[in-house]
């Protein structure tokens, strides 16, 4: 459970012997035992219920709602892509080149010109 050695144990039960003393030991061991036996008790009441509810159709909704998102953004990200090669081509057809602006690729450099010195 805590991956605790022989040599960590004995360390442990020396320092809570100095600490706790001889007489409070065997009282302090017995309520650790109940404690630690209480608590995997209730969790294993936890995975029961959660089990009986049908935790698993609720994974399956989310695993469903998380394919959904993925796929709506690789169609979002498909269609963009479509439409600059789109774009593109219509440039190329042309033989404008003009931007989406609509100005053509010296009007902008010009145009960009005139913006830094004014």
């Amino acid at each position: 459970m805590f991956d605790l050695g022989t040599q960590e144990l004995i360390v442990i039960f020396i320092v809570a012997f100095l600490v706790f003393g001889p007489k409070k030991l065997p009282e302090l061991g017995r309520t650790l035992g109940k404690g630690i036996r209480e608590l995997k008790t209730a969790m294993r009441g936890v995975k029961e219920s959660l089990e009986e509810s049908g935790a698993t159709d609720i994974t399956d909704e989310i695993k469903t709602a998380k394919s959904n998102v993925e796929e709506s953004i690789y169609k979002s990200i498909e269609s963009h892509i479509t439409e600059k090669e789109e774009e593109k081509e219509v440039k190329e057809e042309t033989g404008t080149g003009r931007d989406l602006n609509g100005t053509t690729g010296e009007e902008g450099k010009e145009k960009k010109e005139t913006d830094k010195d004014g």
